[in-house]
């Protein structure tokens, strides 16, 4: 047994039911945790103000948690296998313990730094934590990846659910006040500006009181009905403390398991609408494990040179919430005010930018990336290609959802509209799902409908069938 081991922090960044720490604990007297921080400044593609303060934020809650045991977080900064390497010479440590990641780049670094310690003669251990099933245990029967979503389902939901771990008590003495650590990082860090949303509360502790309410307040039991309701919370509200891995996905679908077999035939069922969320979510991760393509590309070959003639103009009144389509502005507004967006509003932004406008999913896959609390690559990029019409199990590309009839059915009332576009708080609920007469806006200040949706649904099915005729 070695006497001291490394812990290496990545998307999990708590102390109960994490895989690698708990293994790495019951392998040494001594566990060094380690958070490697990225070392880009200014601006970077998959992140934004946002997602960084709640990191920044759920670091801290960590660091003080360890403190709590005895312990100390070593902070360092740069690439991270080279980092790694010095830590393991510094402090001598036998083994290097981490959970492992599924897109390309951590896949990467996850090879470096087993060629590394190969080198080194140090005991390299990975573990599956992120997910319930890991991509490559989920597959068809003949050994392939699925491309559909509902047989995967179907096999993931049968596959045997493994128990969480329990709350790590110990990782042995702290690091020697030798070993050097940067501070706990701040958004000056990356130069990066304040956030433009109000963060919701990270950490461990405030996640976990999440989980809690999600589960004990009927919210859980009610997800199957309510959840396409974007007024008020009616969903779970984790997917950001999923991303960070603030909660472990083995005791949340424990947890809802249990709440499960306590409750009526309709609660049950309800449960199992959730569950299967979280299988959607191991679904684009396994499509990005095994298609790592469809970060750069459609996932759908028949739609690779597909042209997206939309203009910039069109997507900056978009991203600003001022398409003058009240459902479509108040989901980019919920977004920008608070990092977040309920997923029906993540459905219905996504089309209207790519059926309606004919923008690029790219640049809405990369704006949300920007924004989101919650930006998880694989699910962003998963739900983009849907919307769109190109990805994995995706919607048909002739279907394209009425941004009217969406509000009209999702917010009868116009409650969510209200919330968040205010402009908007006195106009009658039923104007708000139609468009208004020509010339005449819902209301002072707020703009005309930028596009005729059913025109625009017409020019959309045409780019699809004309790009589809010149391949066949």
């Amino acid at each position: 047994m070695p006497q001291a081991v490394i812990h290496w922090f990545r998307r999990d960044l708590r102390l109960t039911d994490n895989t690698a720490l708990h293994h790495a604990t019951k392998a040494a007297g001594q566990v060094i945790p380690v958070y490697v921080l990225s070392d880009w400044k200014n601006s970077h593609g998959w992140t934004g103000s946002n997602r960084q303060q709640f990191l920044c934020e759920s670091l801290a809650s960590l660091a003080k948690n360890l403190e709590a045991l005895g312990s100390r977080l070593i902070v360092r900064c740069g690439k991270a296998v080279a980092e790694l390497e010095r830590l393991l010479r510094e402090t001598q440590a036998g083994a290097i313990y981490f959970n492992r990641d599924y897109d390309p780049h951590g896949r990467e670094v996850e090879k470096q730094l087993a060629a590394l310690c190969t080198r080194l003669g140090v005991e390299c251990h990975a573990f599956d934590d992120s997910v319930m099933h890991a991509p490559e245990t989920v597959l068809t029967g003949s050994a392939q990846p699925y491309r559909v979503y509902t047989p995967y389902s179907k096999n993931w939901l049968n596959l045997e659910k493994a128990a969480p771990w329990p709350r790590v008590k110990a990782l042995g003495p702290p690091a020697g006040e030798t070993l050097s650590s940067r501070p706990l990082p701040t958004l000056a860090h990356w130069n990066l500006p304040e956030p433009t949303a109000q963060v919701v509360e990270a950490g461990e502790r405030a996640a976990r009181e999440r989980m809690k309410r999600f589960i004990e307040s009927g919210l859980l039991l009610r997800y199957g009905s309510d959840r396409n309701t974007p007024a008020g919370q009616t969903t779970s509200l984790l997917s950001q403390d999923l991303r960070y891995g603030l909660i472990g996905i083995r005791e949340l679908v424990q947890r809802c398991q249990a709440a499960a077999d306590a409750a009526p035939a309709i609660g049950k069922a309800s449960v199992l609408t959730y569950i299967k969320e979280l299988a959607w979510r191991e679904f684009y991760f396994a499509i990005l494990w095994f298609y790592p393509e469809v970060f750069e590309h459609e996932f759908n070959p028949d739609w690779r040179g597909l042209p997206w003639p939309g203009t910039d103009e069109a997507f900056q009144r978009w991203a600003t919430g001022m398409t003058g389509f009240p459902m479509v502005d108040a989901g980019m507004r919920q977004l920008l005010h608070s990092g977040l967006m309920h997923n029906r509003l993540r459905m219905i932004t996504a089309m209207f930018l790519t059926k309606d406008l004919h923008c690029d999913w790219r640049l809405g896959e990369a704006f949300f990336m920007q924004q989101l609390v919650d930006g998880e690559n694989a699910s962003n990029n998963g739900g983009w290609q849907w919307s769109a019409g190109t990805g994995a199990d995706a919607a048909p590309y002739f279907r394209i959802q009425n941004p009217w009839l969406q509000s009209a059915r999702f917010d009868p009332e116009g409650l969510f509209i209200k919330k968040w576009v205010p402009e908007l708080k006195d106009v009658p609920a039923p104007l708000l799902h139609e468009p208004p007469k020509p010339g005449l806006p819902l209301a002072k200040g707020y703009p005309l409908p930028m596009v005729d949706h059913h025109t625009e649904r017409d020019r959309c099915l045409a780019i699809f069938a004309k790009h589809k005729e010149q391949r066949s």
